[in-house]
């Protein structure tokens, strides 16, 4: 099997983001650390929104999960509003070499946005939303893709290089929960 560098290299630069649909922004030329533009899913309320999803890929990529966390703010039961972390199990815990870039940004993320799972929330009032209000939570997602996930709200905080820098020397956190480098009340 090939090392864990060159995997690195195929799957971000090579085949899953630069021959793809996808934005990617490298953190000081670093292929380990990135982020992603990330579109939510047709006929979801999500549908119309602009992530800025911050990726980070152990040394021992593709044998060990990458973090991935939102940036800007979305309101959904498995992530954290304000740290972006994302619950996610095949990114958590059941992360397979077999995986790569494209599987999480073609497959696992939007499936997330689709398929909420609110029996196992990291934010409580969406989860107790969705299951007791489904309409009221449609119009609470639609409302933060309107104010925080607008086009212009990612493309101004991807000109805000300063404000990048000190998000991405905050340290590094792991997919297990802990939280990304940065929200977007921060850029």
């Amino acid at each position: 099997m090939s090392s864990p560098k060159r995997r690195i290299e195929t799957d971000v630069m090579k085949y899953a983001m630069l021959m793809s649909d996808y934005e990617v922004t490298l953190v000081n030329d670093n292929r380990q650390e990135f982020y992603v533009r990330f579109k939510g899913p047709e006929e979801t309320p999500f549908a119309g929104g602009h992530w800025k999803i911050h990726v980070e890929l152990p040394d021992q990529y593709p044998y060990k999960s990458p973090s991935i966390g939102f940036v800007n703010r979305i309101f959904h039961p498995n992530i954290d509003e304000l740290s972006g972390s994302v619950c996610l199990d095949v990114i958590n815990q059941t992360w397979s070499p077999m995986y790569d870039m494209i599987n999480i940004f073609e497959v696992f993320l939007p499936q997330l946005l689709r398929y909420p799972n609110p029996s196992d929330p990291l934010n409580g009032e969406a989860a107790a939303m969705l299951m007791r209000e489904p309409k009221t939570y449609d119009v609470k997602v639609k409302e933060y893709v309107a104010k925080y996930a607008s086009k212009e709200a990612v493309d101004e905080a991807g000109e805000d290089t300063e404000s990048e820098d000190e998000l991405s020397s905050a340290g590094s956190y792991e997919s297990g929960g802990e939280e990304p480098a940065g929200t977007m009340d921060d850029v």
